[in-house]
């Protein structure tokens, strides 16, 4: 793989060099690769062929989860969040212990290992929000809550310049990704001053099926805005706003 260089980008094929467009820049590498229908059925590629089928799940588990999260995740991700996804998920397929290389999948896995997951680099959930909060899951009502202690904004939260308002936010999905279905429900404390008044301690509740036999995940999130003649505005097109994986509860 090599950086391109100079005034112009190419994009396309010369020849046997491919050029193209990546995060990290203008790239270009030689054409090759193995004969696909070789890959296909060898027995020289089987480990291959199993690779390609748990990323495959990976992937399709990824998608799952960001349909679920859709609503808080699209005010709070990075450009990478796919693949940064699918990594940490194919790395939970692998501690599947009973299915065989390549049919491994998440519901055979250790699928807590997402818990701490942010889908914005660039706005972790951790270093943004400082006050003490505690997730639970009960089973049998189907209820995720988060406790939140009382705190004081200005200090407990690590805004963006330009802030004026901020939002917590909460949800839970329940997923079901052999069928590749989803429950979800959400909650949020509304739109609060970002200033030094004291918070109140506070309960967020998102409900999902009662007794479910699925994993299910709770996240958190905290939006920043900016208010504007009455209207509030998403801060920085939402660039530094959190959303991780809290809890994690599986049967």
């Amino acid at each position: 793989m090599a950086k391109q260089t100079g005034i112009i980008k190419l994009k396309g094929t010369i020849d046997d060099i491919a050029f193209y467009k990546t995060a990290d820049g203008h790239l270009a590498r030689a054409k090759g690769g193995v004969d696909r229908d070789k890959i296909k059925h060898s027995a020289a590629f089987a480990r291959t062929r199993e690779n390609n089928s748990e990323f495959g799940t990976a992937g399709k588990g990824g998608k799952l989860v960001r349909s679920a999260l859709r609503s808080l995740m699209q005010n709070a991700k990075d450009n990478r969040v796919v693949s940064r996804l699918t990594t940490a998920l194919l790395a939970i397929i692998k501690t599947d212990p009973v299915n065989k290389r390549g049919q491994r999948n998440l519901d055979g896995g250790n699928l807590v290992l997402l818990e701490g997951f942010d889908f914005n680099s660039n706005g972790k959930l951790d270093t943004t929000f400082f006050g003490l909060y505690t997730p639970s899951f009960d089973r049998v009502s189907g209820d995720a809550t988060i406790a939140i202690d009382a705190f004081n904004a200005s200090e407990r939260i690590a805004a963006p310049s330009g802030t004026t308002h901020y939002k917590l936010a909460m949800a839970a999905t329940e997923l079901d990704f052999e069928n590749k279905v989803f429950v979800y429900n959400e909650m949020d404390l509304g739109i609060q001053p970002y200033d030094s008044a004291p918070v109140l301690a506070a309960t967020l509740t998102a409900s999902v099926t009662p007794n479910s036999t699925l994993p299910v995940l709770t996240v958190m999130g905290i939006e920043f805005y900016q208010e504007v003649n009455g209207e509030f505005y998403s801060l920085k097109n939402g660039a530094f706003n959190a959303l991780g994986v809290v809890e994690v509860s599986e049967i």
